[in-house]
Formats: C-alpha cells, structure tokens, sequence
C-alpha cells in the first residue's frame, strides 16, 4: 500500500484547541468588574454568566449577592438582592457557581425564612438534608388530578356558600385595610391541610410577627412554613420570596401532602418584576405594567394546584390589593382570570363591623359544583338570592319606602336578613369545621324554602 491510499490521521491538537475554544465560549469567567450603578440595577463587564444566575460584589463592608436580570451585549445587569451600599466603581463581580440551593424538608415546619431560605427567627441554621435547585419541571395538565374533593377552611361563609376544592387556586381581592391578613391567619389555624406554607412579600415589616404571634398562634405555626419579605427589601428578593414560597409548598406536594398556599400578596409579586423590568429598560404597556408581569403572572400561579396520583395538592389563596376598591386594576383583572375562583372583601361590610367582610354577592368559586352536592349548590344559591334580593331593595326598605305585603319573596329576605347575616359572620379566634357549616346550611336552606 502506498502513502498516498494510507487512511489520513486527523489534527488532534487542532480538533482539541477548536473544542475548547468552543466549550469556552458557554463557560462563565470567574471575575469581573463593575461598570456603573444605575438607579436599582448595577452594570458588570468581563464576566459571562446566564440569566437567573447570582453573582457576588465586592463592596466597602465585604460582598452583597445579586443576580443576572439581563444582559445587552458584553454587559450585564445586575440586581441586588440587598441594599447598595459601599459599592465603589471597577468592583470585583464574581459569579457563584455550585450553590446548594433552597433547603427543604420537615425541618422547615415551624420556621421563618427570606426569600433565600436564611433564617429569620433567630433558631439557628436550617438543617435540611435536601435542597431545591432551580423550578421544579411543570406538570402535564394531562397528568392531573381532578378537583373533586371540598378543602375545609374553617371559616363558615367560604366553606358553605363559596367552596374551595383541594387543589383550587383562588383570589382574594381587597383593599387596604379591610381585613385580608386576618382572614388568611383565620385559615391556617382551621384548615385540614397537612402543611401550610405562607408567602408575606410586600406587607409591612410589623405584620410578620403580629402575624406569626397573633394571628398564626403556636398551634399553627407548628405545621406552616413562613416566608418573609418585607416592603423595604429589595425587588428582587420581594420576587425570590414569592418563589421561594411556591417551591417549597411544590415539595411538600411531591411528597404526598395536601398544602395550603396563602400568598400576601400576588399584586407585590407583580409590583416587584414590575420594577426590575423598568430598571432594565423594558417599555411599559399596561399603566405602567411591563408585559413580563403578565407574563409572570401566570407562571407563578399554574405551579399550583393538583398533582399526579401519586402527588398531593396545592391549594392556594392569593391576595390581590385593589388600590382605590378598583376591581378593573390591571393586575386584579389578569389575575382574576387566571384563578378558580375569587373571594372578594367589601370595605363597606368591614366599616359597618361585619367581619370576615365577604361580599357573597360578588365571590364566587369556580369549582364548587364539582365538589359539593346538588343540595349544598340549592341551599347556597338560596341563600344568595335571599342575601341579594334585601341588598337591592336596602334603601326602601331603610327609608320606609316599601310596604310589607307588596312581595312575599322580599318580605322572606328581610326576615330571614338577620339570620343570614349572622350566618356570615364569626369572630377571629373561631373555626368553624367543614361539616358542622354543612350543618348549618341545611338548616338555613330548610327554613328559606
């Protein structure tokens, strides 16, 4: 055989010099420098990182975390999961690269985190032998479960006239003031759920601890996990608490259990992204709502709900501030269509000293029918229009407009409007179980036909 038909050795030092210039191509630098802070976000040049990503920057009292919102070109952006302080010009970004990840387990019962999973009670580190990386994969809308079964809330109104299935995602739309935490903390302590994971991003600092002290109680706080973000923390951690919250209630499901998801509230969520996108320059559509946010949105809330049959269930509540009683807000409107169901608190009912302030005339849960009797559905809607019928003739009725006699079916809503009422009320420390408002519906609905 001459050389010339020998087979042709290829260039292996080329072939090696051309994958590694390839592979380091993808391969994040491990340092770089700042350029410029620019109102929330902070630029960095000479580092390579992906998006979602943390890097850590050198500052005068040591190193804040931040993470890769973006990029444009070379440079990156940069959000800052704490305070910019001390931060000079030209400081060392590093990325962090094989983090662990949020802890999970049985050790996070009882305990109070940020957004990052630190800590905030004061009990010493979280000893949790697993930790989460990343989002957990979405589940085949195929695969799930069918919302079959009531949840028991504890709460007489919502657990007769406005039924929550296990594995519902429902809205409690509300304004200042009028009662949503309150009514959220009325739900841990009388819920059948196995675990209960609470979301606080956004609220005022002194509510956490009122919350977990006051409202939770100890018996509660046995079986919840609370993640705190108050409103003076940064958006991004504001952000990284919502999430934080979902996964964690997302591990518990994979693990068989049945978890109440109460996030206080959904309308900081989108505040939040809503200000790391302007800060990195992406137009605003909506009054002033980027369209990531509606983009968000939903991510965030179709991560609960049923999983498999061999999964358990995220049922959750989210609270949606309606600034001005708006219920046309952007974020109210997108949200109400992406949920099952929505519980709206009327400012008036809570002034007139009628707590849980629940407008039944405006609430309504999506699945009730699919998981109550025909009967309980016929002595709800009884009661309803009862309730309804005394509202729209209130002002004769107030001002002696209207003459007893003239409508047999209005005479039965202002008799029966005392009993209703009440029916609808309950103080905060009371708990009302599932059956015994079964009960208490039948004989309501036995007496209005």
């Amino acid at each position: 055989m001459s050389m010339a038909n020998l087979p042709r050795v290829p260039n292996w030092s080329k072939l090696l010099t051309d994958y590694s210039e390839s592979v380091n191509q993808f391969q994040p630098v491990m340092s770089g420098k700042l350029r410029r802070v620019v109102g929330l976000t902070m630029e960095a040049v000479g580092c390579r990182a992906p998006v979602g990503s943390l890097c850590r920057v050198e500052t005068l009292s040591g190193y804040i975390t931040a993470e890769v919102v973006g990029f444009s070109g070379e440079v990156l952006y940069l959000m800052p999961s704490e305070e910019l302080q001390g931060v000079l010009p030209g400081a060392k970004v590093e990325p962090l690269l094989g983090q662990k990840g949020l802890p999970v387990g049985l050790d996070l019962l009882g305990r109070v985190i940020d957004g990052v999973g630190k800590p905030l009670d004061g009990l010493g580190p979280i000893k949790a032998k697993q930790h989460m990386s990343g989002k957990a994969e979405p589940i085949n809308p195929l695969a799930r479960r069918p919302i079959s079964q009531p949840l028991d809330v504890g709460i007489r109104a919502i657990n007769t006239l406005i039924t929550v299935g296990k594995g519902q995602r429902m809205g409690l739309f509300a304004g200042s003031g009028v009662g949503k935490s309150v009514l959220l903390g009325m739900m841990t302590r009388g819920t059948s759920a196995d675990v209960i994971v609470v979301g606080l991003v956004g609220e005022r600092g002194r509510e956490v601890k009122e919350f977990i002290e006051e409202i939770l109680g100890e018996e509660g706080r046995k079986r919840s996990v609370v993640v705190a973000a108050p409103a003076d923390t940064s958006p991004l951690m504001r952000l990284k608490a919502c999430e934080t919250a979902v996964s964690i209630a997302e591990f518990f499901r994979d693990q068989g259990m049945e978890v109440l998801l109460l996030m206080d509230s959904l309308t900081r969520f989108a505040q939040a992204q809503r200000e790391i996108a302007l800060a990195i320059g992406e137009p605003p559509a909506t009054k002033g709502y980027p369209p990531s946010v509606f983009a968000k949105l939903p991510q965030l809330v179709e991560r609960a709900g049923n999983g498999s049959d061999t999964q358990g269930s995220i049922t959750a509540f989210y609270t949606v501030l309606t600034e001005g009683d708006d219920l046309q807000d952007p974020i109210a409107d997108a949200s109400r269509a992406i949920l099952d169901g929505h519980i709206v608190l009327s400012r008036k009912l809570a002034e007139s000293g009628h707590y849980p302030a629940i407008d039944v005339e405006a609430s309504i849960s999506r699945v009730m029918p699919m998981v109550v009797s025909d009967q309980h559905v016929q002595y709800a809607r009884l009661v309803k229009q009862n309730y309804s019928l005394y509202q729209q003739n209130k002002d004769l009725i107030s001002i002696g407009a209207y003459i007893q006699g003239a409508d047999p079916k209005v005479d039965k809503s202002i008799q029966f409007y005392p009993v209703i009422e009440a029916f609808c009320q309950q103080t905060m420390k009371e708990s009302h179980p599932y059956d015994e408002s079964l009960t208490a519906l039948s004989q309501l609905g036995d007496a209005l036909q």
